[in-house]
């Protein structure tokens, strides 16, 4: 399936401005079958280019992760809240400054 991009936006204030990016690669064959799976709803529940989400489980100030992936059709990219990412995600994210 080829590498998953991740990246931390949002949080209180925008998250660290400008300069602090929180970012992260990881190749699908290394996640388990569940976070694949879970994977796949969340990018199968998309609408265009981005998850839409219900008002109710959008959260104000708080984190929500970029997902992107390569695929036959081209990139695609979603927007979710960190609730609903695999932790093997979350946990391959390291923060840098620019």
């Amino acid at each position: 399936m080829g590498l998953i991009k991740i990246e931390k936006i949002g949080g209180l204030g925008g998250f660290g401005g400008p300069h602090l990016k929180s970012y992260g690669e990881r190749d699908v064959a290394e996640l388990l079958l569940a976070d694949r799976t879970a994977l796949n709803l969340l990018f199968s529940r998309r609408k265009g280019k981005l998850l839409k989400l219900p008002n109710n489980m959008q959260i104000r100030d708080g984190f929500n992760y970029r997902i992107s992936r390569e695929t036959e059709a081209g990139i695609e990219t979603i927007v979710v809240p960190e609730s609903m990412v695999p932790a093997a995600l979350i946990a391959c994210i390291k923060d840098s400054i620019e």
